[in-house]
């Protein structure tokens, strides 16, 4: 039986950060699992950046059917969790349930993916301090407010958190996330 892999997102999340990896993963032979809120079909965002903006823009994505609930999460059947960016995190970072979840990952040493504004999410569980990553680089004072080390590059790989800044990393972030999870949980 193949590792599962977990990915924690929401509504509002940055397609290409979610699905990317989705497929990514999959295509490595791992059984993935998208976790929300609730079971729902989640409603995904575009962000982009147009001439003249201060920041980036967001229009519709695509829509993604949750597969469990993070109240059916069982932390301990996964090999890895994924955490994209958007603006889910943003609200994310208040669920009991979620927050549970994570820590159960930084608890066990197991792989952590994250990338963009997902940060935040591990910010909630102190999941950063003492540690170097990178996020969007708006976040770069949230970063060291969670008592991280901020650095602005494609990926940061600190153990077994693998961070990116946004989509544009996807390539050099799973790169290092496979390389992570291949030592620590091989698909057999």
């Amino acid at each position: 039986m193949a590792p599962k892999i977990l990915i924690v997102t929401g509504d509002a999340a940055e397609s290409l950060e979610v699905l990317y990896p989705y497929q990514r993963l999959r295509e490595e032979g791992y059984d993935v699992h998208i976790a929300a809120p609730t079971r729902k079909r989640l409603q995904f965002v575009v962000h982009d950046f147009e001439p003249g903006f201060d920041t980036y823009t967001e229009k519709p994505g695509y829509t993604w059917p949750a597969d469990l609930a993070f109240s059916e999460v069982e932390a301990g059947q996964y090999a890895a969790v994924v955490i994209p960016g958007g603006r889910a995190p943003e609200y994310l970072r208040n669920d009991p349930e979620l927050r549970k979840i994570l820590k159960a990952f930084f608890d066990s040493d197991k792989p952590v993916a994250q990338i963009c504004h997902g940060p935040l999410l591990t910010a909630a569980v102190d999941g950063l301090a003492g540690r170097r990553v990178t996020a969007y680089p708006a976040l770069e004072l949230d970063m060291q407010s969670a008592g991280a080390t901020f650095q602005d590059a494609e990926t940061v790989v600190d153990g077994t958190l693998v961070s990116a800044r946004a989509w544009p990393d996807h390539p050099s972030w799973m790169r290092e996330f496979l390389t992570v999870l291949r030592a620590k949980s091989p698909v057999t």
